[in-house]
């Protein structure tokens, strides 16, 4: 196998690594002479037995074991790549209660039921619910800022956790005034690896426990009063499959996460990308193209990884891969691959067709909440450009402190006042 030259101790997981840049160019050399490349870590460093996993980070790669589920499992050690090392085996495997950490056919089964809730009617049915929620997020970020001597504000806060958060409260018919608390339990989730934020994996392990039983009691206040909204048609639905109480806390943790974190660090992206590319933004604010929601994500790419293990042994890209082996999914790489991707370094928000692997490589795990969250930042960046065409950035973008997300915890603007 060819010498990637890559720096020494170099492992995209590392979440040191991935607070200062996602690395691009170290995955261009993977993909041109390792593209299945065996990275060696320590043992129990990051929460499993092991000494490392295959990376791979070609488009082709990580497409092929994203749709060969019999080959690469996501339930035997989740689709997790990098815990902390403190994390017990118990621990792990409790994740497996979680659909993304799921294999067929027991995935296949909770996917049925869950994706009555995505259903092209029920996204259309949000959508002038959060497009007027959209429109005022940006109106009191632009009052806000108007307030402040310097007309800045951090976009993040003000603007990008909102919408996500607000599209699945109303997806699931969490009242208004409980909001706040699933954005908080989310934050704590996943915010463990940035010291910044002081919090522990205790800290974020009470908070999914929190979570899922708020959403567990919702699900039983459903089942004993059915109303007309999704989560009666997930749980009490009669005749045609349901979630239990426990299935229904978990899909909620998973949408809490996957759905609201990931489209938040989209959108975060996104006007970063925007604003550092004007051209952009002024045909953006000009033309509205319908493709630019699809190029954002590919571009911000906001999980850099997922993992799978081998239930087999079985050949990659050239390399041997055993039985037990973890595989590392670099959506980063795949997305930015230019046997795919022509010039994949420009952000061109008419770029038509658009691969990317953004929502997952297919197979199961394609996002099921991709269209929802396609409409969240078309309407995000509608009301942006109609309320604050003049936005302009006023710092850096300060990076989180993570294993696998690509993160934005802040990100500073200005508009004039």
């Amino acid at each position: 196998m060819p010498c990637p030259h890559l720096p020494e101790g170099f492992d995209a997981t590392d979440p040191d690594l991935l607070q200062s840049r996602v690395p691009l160019p170290e995955f261009a050399r993977l993909r041109r002479t390792a593209p299945v490349w065996w990275c060696p870590q320590p043992r129990g460093v990051t929460g499993f037995d092991d000494e490392g996993y295959w990376a791979v980070t070609r488009h082709a790669d990580v497409k092929y074991v994203s749709t060969h589920p019999e080959l690469y499992s996501s339930s035997e050690n989740t689709a997790v790549i990098r815990f902390n090392e403190h994390i017990s085996r118990d621990q792990i495997e409790a994740q497996r209660l979680i659909m993304l950490n799921m294999d067929p056919p027991e995935h296949t089964r909770v996917r049925q039921i869950v994706q009555r809730g995505f259903t092209p009617r029920a996204v259309r049915g949000l959508e002038s619910a959060l497009r007027d929620r959209a429109r005022r997020i940006v109106e009191e970020a632009r009052a806000a800022a108007r307030g402040r001597a310097d007309g800045g504000f951090d976009f993040v806060t003000r603007i990008a956790v909102e919408l996500p958060l607000q599209a699945i409260a109303e997806l699931i018919g969490i009242p208004q005034e409980d909001r706040a608390r699933i954005f908080d339990w989310s934050n704590k989730m996943v915010a463990y690896d940035d010291p910044e934020y002081a919090i522990t994996e205790e800290i974020g392990a009470e908070a999914a426990m929190e979570l899922i039983g708020y959403s567990m009691n919702l699900a039983a206040a459903r089942k004993e009063c059915p109303a007309q909204d999704i989560v009666t048609q997930l749980v009490a639905a009669e005749g045609e499959g349901n979630l239990s109480s426990d299935e229904f806390g978990f899909f909620v943790l998973l949408l809490a996460v996957a759905g609201n974190e990931t489209t938040r660090n989209a959108i975060s992206h996104g006007m970063h990308a925007l604003l550092t590319h004007p051209e952009q933004w002024e045909l953006y604010k000009r033309e509205r193209p319908a493709t630019a929601a699809e190029e954002i994500v590919r571009w911000a790419t906001p999980v850099v990884s997922f993992q799978r293990t081998a239930t087999q042994d079985t050949e990659l890209g050239g390399q041997k891969i055993s039985k037990g082996d973890r595989v590392g999914l670099f959506y980063s790489s795949a997305n930015n691959d230019p046997e795919v991707f022509e010039d994949p370094g420009a952000f061109d928000i008419t770029r038509d067709p658009n691969p990317h692997l953004g929502f997952g490589g297919g197979g199961p795990h394609f996002c099921l909440g991709k269209s929802l969250a396609v409409q969240e930042i078309d309407l995000i960046f509608d009301a942006v450009a109609d309320i604050l065409p003049d936005l302009r950035l006023a710092g850096d973008p300060r990076r989180l402190r993570a294993a696998w997300l690509n993160g934005i915890k802040e990100l500073r603007v200005s508009v004039d006042r």
